[in-house]
C-alpha cells in the first residue's frame, strides 16, 4: 500500500484525489454535465447552516442525478444536523445500501477546520456502514465526539482511520475486538483528554496483540499526548513484527518513547517509521537514524529544539 496516499493535513478533501479518484462535487439543481460515476469520488456537504437544504434532500437529489449503482467512492462533508451526531448521514447510506454495491471508499466528516473544528464533529454510532456495506474497502471517520463503534468481523475492509482530537477508549477497544482479515491500514488519531481522548495504553492491547488483525501492514497510533507510553508498549508488540510501516507521528514523543522503541524489539524490518512531530533531542534523532540504516524515518517538525524541550510544554499537532 502506497503510504504518501494519506496524510494529516485536515482539509474538506473538495479538490484532488481521494481513493485514486479526482473527486467532483455532487449535482446541483440545473447541472446538465455529470462526469461517469464510476471515474470520481463524489463529495456531497450541504453547509451546517444551510437554511434551504437538509442533508437528506441533498443525499435524495445526488441518488436522482447520478447512477449510484456504478459509484466506487464516498466523501461525506458537511450536514445541517451536525449538532445531532451523524445519524441522518448513516441512515442514508444504509437505508439506500442497495443502491451503491460499488461503493467501495467511503469518508465520512470531511471538514475544514473553517467549516468545524475536528473535536466539534458530532458522530455517532459508524457500526451500521460497515454492516450495511459488506464489500466496503475503505472507511474514514473525522471527529471523535460521540463517536461509537461495536466489534464486528467484515471481511473487505482493508483501510480503516479515524481522525479525532480525542480518540474514546471505548471505540479504541472496540477496533480491537472487531475481526477484520482483510485490514492492512489502521490508523487512530488519539488526541487530548481535554476533548475526550481517554484511550490509555490498555485500551490499544487488542490492536496490539494483532490476533484479528492479521493481513495488517501499516499502523498508526498517532497524535497523541501519552506518546511516550504508546511506544513503550509498541517496542514489544506482537504485531509490529510483521508490519511493513509504523506511524508514532503528531504526538508528544520524546527521548524516552524514543529509547524505548531502540531498547525493544528489532526494527529493521520496517520501510517506513513515521515520527515527524516530535519532542526528541538532537542527539537522540542521530541514534534512531544511526539504529535504522535502512528505514524510511521522518523525523521532520522537531518541536523541542536541541535539548527536546520541557515534557510540560509538549502538545499534540491536531486536538480542537
Amino acid at each position: 500500500m502506497d503510504y504518501s496516499e494519506f496524510n494529516d493535513h485536515v482539509g474538506n478533501l473538495s479538490e484532488g484525489t481521494y481513493a485514486g479518484l479526482p473527486i467532483a462535487s455532487a449535482p446541483e439543481e440545473g447541472d446538465e454535465e455529470i462526469p461517469a460515476p464510476d471515474r470520481v469520488a463524489w463529495r456531497l456537504s450541504v453547509a451546517v447552516y444551510e437554511e434551504d437544504e437538509t442533508f437528506e434532500e441533498g443525499f435524495t437529489r445526488f441518488m436522482e442525478k447520478v447512477d449510484t449503482t456504478a459509484v466506487k467512492a464516498v466523501i461525506i462533508g458537511e450536514w445541517p444536523e451536525a449538532n445531532d451526531g451523524n445519524d441522518v448521514v448513516v441512515r442514508s447510506l444504509v437505508d439506500n445500501a442497495a443502491r451503491f454495491p460499488a461503493l467501495r471508499s467511503l469518508f465520512v466528516g470531511a471538514m475544514s477546520r473553517e467549516e468545524c473544528e475536528i473535536s466539534w464533529i458530532e458522530q455517532g454510532d459508524v457500526t451500521p456502514l460497515l454492516e450495511a456495506f459488506p464489500k466496503l474497502e475503505r472507511l474514514e471517520i473525522r471527529g471523535g465526539r460521540g463517536l461509537e463503534l461495536r466489534p464486528v468481523r467484515h471481511e473487505s475492509l482493508k483501510v480503516l482511520r479515524f481522525e479525532t482530537g480525542g480518540f474514546p477508549a471505548r471505540v479504541a477497544r472496540a477496533v480491537g475486538e472487531c475481526d477484520l482479515p482483510a485490514l492492512e491500514y489502521l490508523e487512530l488519531w488519539l488526541g487530548v483528554s481535554w476533548y475526550g481522548g481517554d484511550t490509555t495504553v490498555a485500551d490499544l492491547e487488542g490492536i496490539l496483540s494483532g490476533e484479528r488483525l492479521p493481513a495488517l501492514r501499516h499502523l498508526g497510533l498517532q497524535d497523541s499526548e501519552i506518546q511516550d507510553g504508546i511506544a513503550e508498549a509498541v517496542a514489544a508488540a506482537p504485531i509490529v513484527a510483521r508490519l511493513e510501516s509504523l506511524s508514532l507521528s503528531m504526538g508528544a514523543l520524546g527521548d524516552a518513547g524514543a529509547e524505548a522503541l531502540l531498547s525493544g524489539q528489532p526494527l529493521t524490518h520496517l520501510k517506513r517509521l513515521d515520527l515527524h512531530h516530535h519532542f526528541l533531542s538532537t542527539a537522540m534523532a542521530d541514534r534512531v537514524r544511526d539504529a535504522l540504516p535502512g528505514v524510511g524515518i521522518d523525523l521532520s517538525g522537531e518541536e523541542g529544539g536541541q535539548d527536546g524541550g520541557r515534557e510540560d510544554r509538549r502538545y499534540v499537532a491536531v486536538s480542537e
